[in-house]
Formats: structure tokens, sequence, C-alpha cells
């Protein structure tokens, strides 16, 4: 499937020739048919010779209607150029041959409609009015047909023309992240809400879950129409009716994108390049009344140009672009300018960079997937396919690292390390990115936890406050008796080397020999035992007696009825 857009000037005969071709007429309101001109975007399709499918959008060719025109090549595969024979050039065959060009379309082939009302000497010479025009453009080697539809003449030569030039035209990519702009919405009786466009960067399938952008509406996929053909998927590059669960028509504007959760970054702020055209009789600057062309939809738009103060006729420079509204954009998507006060397309040019960092009087883009994850430093990697249009893989984790952000982030946590000592520093105290870089650390070791230099001594392998609660078991000293650090304390906790309750603390073996008392005891007491006979037991006092209880009741060694401890379910065997 191709879609491609006709262009030329008003009254050239660019419907006619659709209808001509297809057998369908692409003014769709009464008031074109009356006045004999096309307002808005129409659409028609047929089958070429060879089987291939072709889709055409019919453009507006009066300068009134210029942002009608403009909805319609933003996502064509070629052009149909038509120029009539009986008037030439004109100066809207100009601006639409220039804003086709700034748009990025590469393929098309010319008409020249109205034959059959001139002579052999005056078609001759349009013929030779066009070589001028179109020489150094895409269309300099076109194939131009000559074409009178009223008559069918030429109308065959000019379907095997276009079979030609789709030949050698690609079709659209399947990146599998779809975006349909689109052209048209309306409500479809029994049906709801329909929107139509043509679908680029992969397929839309029934039930698909969309967000309709800018709004940020969740919406579903009802079903699929291609040339009113009701499909269950349709692959990019087709023209596509969509109709949707979830919105009202009035809430679908031409302009807005149908794409899929999550896989777009809409921006209200870009960096392009833009050249400026060569008939424009001044310099571009910051100060104008601008309107952004991209997609299908028109926004009225700030513009800074970055690096100078201006950029002249036939020139180009970067600019950063801020929009009203976010749009789903990616690098390489073309767009047009022009300038509402003067009504004059301005230029156009490429999306650089859809989230700018750095400052404007700094900035200096590319369409560079290296440049940013340099300005970022750290990026994830679906933040940074939304961001290009390009998968990377991890540097780190889920993130693409910048090699000197690694380089510097490494030292960083190695200094940190270094700084924790013997004792290691609690993982926990890092952030996500640096806990990510550990196993990159040269001479790092991470152990329960904490991370350590490999060759540094660990103070707590034979720790003083370790000894001395295996000393006095039953009636321990305090941490402050010791001496004991905060941080030292923490980390025998947590490592199990000392047990802690109600801030008393034990050594483990403490805790093992008094469960394996109170089994003795409750051996010989198995209605229970009570905390007297417990403490005369172990030689203690309640004041370590009581934590020492609640641990045994809270690992299930003991359980307390009333004033005696008996059996729980782990109390251990009595040898």
């Amino acid at each position: 499937m191709h879609v491609v857009a006709t262009a030329g000037h008003v009254d050239h005969g660019k419907s006619t020739l659709v209808l001509a071709l297809t057998g369908m007429d692409p003014d769709r309101f009464a008031e074109e048919k009356a006045r004999g001109l096309t307002i808005d975007l129409g659409f028609a399709w047929t089958s070429l010779p060879s089987g291939r499918d072709l889709a055409f959008v019919d453009v507006p060719g009066h300068v009134r209607f210029i942002k009608n025109m403009l909805a319609g090549v933003g996502a064509v595969d070629a052009c149909l150029f038509v120029v009539a024979a009986t008037e030439g050039w004109k100066p809207q065959s100009e601006e639409h041959l220039r804003i086709l060009e700034l748009m990025g379309v590469g393929h098309g082939l010319i008409a020249l409609t109205k034959v059959g009302l001139v002579d052999d000497e005056w078609r001759e010479l349009v013929r030779l009015e066009l070589e001028d025009h179109v020489a150094g453009t895409f269309l300099a080697d076109a194939e131009v047909v000559e074409v009178d539809a009223p008559t069918g003449a030429g109308v065959d030569q000019l379907r095997a023309a276009l079979d030609r030039l789709l030949a050698s035209t690609p079709t659209a990519a399947d990146r599998d992240r779809p975006r349909l702009w689109v052209d048209r919405s309306f409500a479809a009786k029994g049906s709801g809400t329909v929107v139509t466009g043509t679908l680029a960067g992969g397929p839309f399938a029934v039930d698909d879950e969309l967000v309709l952008l800018p709004a940020g509406t969740k919406i579903r996929v009802r079903a699929l129409q291609s040339h009113q053909r009701t499909l269950p998927s349709v692959g990019p590059g087709h023209r596509v009716a969509v109709n949707l669960a979830g919105v009202s028509h009035h809430d679908v504007t031409r302009g807005g994108a149908l794409v899929r959760p999550g896989q777009w970054f809409a921006t209200r702020t870009f960096d392009g390049l833009l050249s400026v055209l060569e008939a424009v009789g001044h310099e571009v600057s910051r100060r104008g009344a601008y309107q952004l062309y991209v997609g299908s939809g028109e926004h009225a738009v700030n513009l800074r140009v970055l690096g100078a103060e201006a950029i002249p006729p036939g020139g180009e420079g970067l600019v950063r672009i801020h929009a009203p509204s976010p749009l789903p954009l990616l690098p390489g998507d073309r767009f047009v300018l022009r300038e509402s006060g003067r009504s004059e397309t301005v230029g156009g040019g490429e999306v650089l960079d859809i989230d700018p960092v750095v400052p404007a009087g700094r900035a200096r883009p590319d369409r560079s997937v290296d440049r940013v994850v340099a300005e970022r430093g750290w990026v994830s990697a679906d933040d940074l396919e939304r961001l290009t249009g390009e998968r990377r893989s991890p540097t780190v984790g889920s993130w693409v690292v910048d090699p000197g952000a690694l380089a510097a982030a490494v030292d960083r946590v190695e200094a940190r390390v270094a700084e924790a000592g013997g004792l290691g520093l609690d993982v926990s105290q890092l952030g996500e990115r640096d806990r990510a870089l550990l196993d990159r650390v040269p001479g790092i070791t991470v152990e329960a936890g904490r991370a350590r230099r490999a060759d540094a001594v660990d103070p707590l392998a034979s720790h003083p406050f370790v000894a001395a609660l295996a000393d006095s078991p039953f009636a321990p000293p305090s941490p402050a008796e010791t001496g004991v650090a905060p941080a030292e304390l923490r980390e025998l906790v947590r490592r199990g080397l000392v047990v802690e309750r109600d801030g008393v603390y034990f050594s483990p073996a403490a805790v093992d020999d008094a469960a394996r008392v109170v089994a003795r005891l409750l051996g010989a007491a198995p209605d229970g035992v009570t905390v007297a006979e417990v403490r005369d037991a172990l030689g203690t006092s309640r004041k370590y007696l009581l934590p020492l209880l609640a641990l045994l009741d809270g690992s299930g060694v003991t359980r307390r009825r009333g004033d005696v401890r008996i059996a729980g379910p782990r109390l251990p065997a009595v040898a």
C-alpha cells in the first residue's frame, strides 16, 4: 500500500484527475461541488494495473486553504504534482512544491492536465517552463504525463506511470511503534466516534488500548477499516478509519494523534533544523507570529534561533520551538513553519531533539543518540528509545550511561566505600544508580548488605562486645559500659552476632542455653514454670530475665499462660 498526495495550483484539475483514476469524487462537501473548488482534504483509492493498491489524499490548491493542504501531506509516500497546460506554473504550484520538499517527500510524478485545450506549441512551452521550475528539486527527473481527464486521454498512461513510480518508492516501515495523526473525526450512526488518518510506524488491531494525544485520553479500538473493508488489524502505510470507544468525536480534532501507551514522549518544546526559503524576503528571527505544521496539525508557536539572532533567506539554522500542547514527536519528523502576519511559508525542516535539556544559549542539537546520553549522563533504555526512536542496550542496570558520567560515578562510590572503613558501607544508603555500580568498582566486596574494600579488616570479626556478652551470658553488660559505637552495634545486631530485646543485648549462645534450661525445667514440670523458677535456674535477675523470656516467647520456644511459661512448638528436646 502507498499513499500519494496531489499537489498544485487551484483549478488545475487535481480532484478531476483523482475521479478519473479511481471513479471516486474526493470532494465531500456540497459547497465544494457547488463552487467547483476543493476546500478540505479528500480521499480516494484504487488498484493499479500491477495489482498494487494506492490511496490518494487530495489537497486543496487555493492559498486560503493552505493549512488543509499541509494537513494532508505529513505522512505520504509520494506526490502527484498537477499543472494545467492552460495556465502553466502558478504561485501555488511553487508553494506546494516547496512544502513537499520541506516535508521530506522525495518521490513523485507530474501530470500536465487540460492538454486538450491548448495546441502543441503552447504545450511544449509549458513543459519547458515546468523543467525550469522543478530543476534541482526531487521532481527534476520526474516523469511528465499529459492528460485530458474529460476525454480520458492519457489516464491509462498516468496509471501506468503511477505503477512505475510506486515500484521504486519505499513503503512505510514497521517499527512496532504506531502513530496515527488524525485528519478527520466524525460520528458514524450506530458506531460512535470514527477518526481517519494515515497509519505510520506500526500496526493497529481491534481491541488495542491506545492514548489520544494531546489530551492523554485512554481509548480502545472498537473496529478498523481501510478502503471500506473491515479488518482485524491494519499495518503501517494504510489510510485507516478507526472506530474508537471511550471518547466523543467532539473531543477529537485534526492534529491529534493515536499512539500506544508508554511508547511516545509528548513534548511542548523541541529543537530542530530550520531551512528558510529563498523566496522569503527577510530574515527569520524570534519576532513573528508563527504557525507550526507537523503531522496533520496546526499550532501557534514561539520560536528562538539558536546560536544566532536570525536566519537569512535561503539559509538554515538551529531553532527551539515552543508549542502550546504536547506533541508525540521523534527526531527526523518533518515540519513546516508559516508566518501568519505575512501569510507566507517561511520554511521548514527536521526535528532534532524532542526534549532539550541544555539551555538555549548553549544548545547545539543534532540527531546523535550519543549526544542525548551525554547531556543527561544517565537515561533509562526505555526513555532513550522514546526520545530518539533508537533502542540501546543498557550500560548499567536499566540505564544507558555516558562514559564520563559512568567513570565519575564509579569514583564517587569507591570513595564512599573507602570512607566507611572496615565496617563497610550500608548499601541501602546508596541511591539506585550507585547500588547498580557496586560490581563495577574494583576491589569491592558486598556481604550481608554492606560494601567494603576486599583488603579491609572487619572490626566486628572479634569484637570485644561479643566477647563480653559471652563472658556474662545472663547478666550481660550494656553497650555503654563497653563503649560500642552505635554503627557497630547496629551491624552486630544485623549480622546476628548480638541479639537485642527491650534494650538488653545477649549473645545468641546465651539465648540457646536459656532455651535448653527451660526445656529441662518443663520436662520436670510440664504444666508450666514460673519466672522465679527460671530466674533461679539461670542465676540472673528479672532485669535480664524478662527480655530473655520475651525472646523465647517470640521465637516459639515457650508460650505464656497466665503466670507461667509452657512449652512452645520450638522447645528443644531434652538430652
